[in-house]
């Protein structure tokens, strides 16, 4: 997402701009619990946005009527608590998100908008194996783009302070998209989180990085198939993608190889003895980091900066590669050929939160024991891992916990 681009089943955080605001609400004191819902509270809220709005240009007929018999959602808060990109197995994530109806229907998608993705890519460098991935991790292909008025979700969540105040931010700048008439109110639908569109914009994504595809002198990403796909493609390439750079390819180790290799050049992952497994060469230029999501067993890629900029859409490994190789599957290309280690049990919250505490304690990790692993918990086990003579792998499994317990 354009920095702030959230799917429909979930909000992971990658997107967060930080973005606050902080003049205009007066009368108002933030709940003092997320879970919080008062009616009143929440219209007195809703009022102390006026000041900030109006300093933003937006009309008062426009702000009363994208409030007009608005009220808190008791429903969108719990689904703050379910982020499954983090939690649940990443083979689990990849195998829900690539279904033999998802491949089905991208591989139509592919074929009825095959000029308007070769157009896309032409302009901004970006394949079309990555846009049709995020189109279809994030409504199936526009199947389903969210039916919850985006001002109700955004101010409900900015209401509870959830996420400190973006969802205020958000709000306010879905009010100046109103008003300059971009949608209207009853087309401004999306998901829990106010990510709307084919491809899921949050509202400060849509008014940095949204274009007219189809040259209609509109930017609609709700409607327009081109639209929502250019806007996409736009996206990834200021975040930095590299075009002729692939995202990352799985790959086969050599025997006894030395996994505290991590960065390396094409050149030297081939003197190392690393090959693709689709049988293809190694690019000719270019760097990508050995990716282990499985751990030491399990199966390994090389990635690159791109696979990176996939990550600013949502930071989640786990959905990046579910981008990556539904875009791949759709062309083509093979399943992931390791194996899982699913026959090893999963940490549980509680120890996966313990063993981050540990590893701060021990000066590896820096941030909120949360129990949610990504990577600064996967840096993090691999230092830990390289400081104790284990293999390098990052993966966070119970041996890692173990030996965490041991250590001081």
């Amino acid at each position: 997402m354009p920095l702030p681009l959230f799917s429909v089943r979930r909000f992971c955080g990658a997107l967060l701009l930080g973005l606050s605001v902080t003049s205009g609400m007066e009368g108002w004191t933030r709940p003092a619990q997320a879970q919080e819902v008062s009616e009143d509270g929440f219209q007195r809220f809703v009022q102390s946005l006026w000041p900030a709005a109006k300093a933003r240009g937006i009309s008062r007929a426009t702000f009363d009527e994208a409030f007009r018999g608005v009220q808190p959602d008791p429903k969108i808060i719990a689904l703050t608590k379910k982020q499954s990109e983090f939690v649940r197995p990443i083979w689990d994530y990849i195998n829900g998100s690539i279904s033999a109806q998802r491949l089905q229907r991208g591989r139509e998608m592919n074929a009825e908008w095959s000029k308007t993705l070769a157009a896309i890519e032409k302009a901004y460098g970006v394949p079309r194996s990555v846009v049709l991935g995020v189109w279809g991790m994030e409504t199936n292909f526009g199947s389903f783009t969210g039916s919850i008025y985006a001002v109700r979700a955004l101010a409900t969540l900015a209401y509870t302070g959830y996420r400190g105040d973006f969802f205020k931010e958000e709000l306010l700048i879905a009010l100046q998209i109103l008003n300059r008439e971009h949608i209207g109110r009853d087309k401004m639908l999306g998901s829990w989180a106010g990510a709307m569109g084919q491809t899921q914009f949050m509202p400060s994504s849509f008014m940095k990085y949204a274009v007219d595809g189809n040259r209609d002198g509109v930017r609609d990403i709700w409607s327009s198939v081109p639209d929502a796909m250019a806007s996409t493609a736009n996206y990834l390439r200021e975040q930095g993608w590299e075009p002729g750079l692939p995202w990352g390819f799985e790959v086969k180790l050599p025997q006894g190889f030395d996994f505290r290799h991590l960065r390396q050049n094409f050149a030297h992952w081939q003197a190392l003895g690393v090959r693709r497994l689709d049988g293809k060469a190694m690019p000719r230029s270019g760097e990508a980091t050995l990716f282990l999501p499985g751990g030491a067993n399990g199966p390994a890629f090389l990635v690159t900066s791109n696979y990176d900029v996939i990550k600013t859409y949502n930071s989640s490994d786990a959905y990046a590669m579910g981008v990556a190789h539904l875009g791949d599957r759709i062309m083509g290309g093979l399943p992931i050929q390791g194996a899982w280690p699913k026959d090893q049990p999963m940490l549980g919250k509680d120890e996966r939160q313990e063993l981050q505490q540990r590893l701060a304690r021990l000066g590896f990790y820096e941030g909120d024991p949360d129990g949610k692993f990504g990577s600064k918990t996967r840096e993090a086990v691999r230092n830990f891992q390289l400081r104790r003579g284990l293999i390098p792998d990052g993966y966070a499994d119970y041996a890692v916990l173990r030996e965490l317990r041991t250590a001081r």
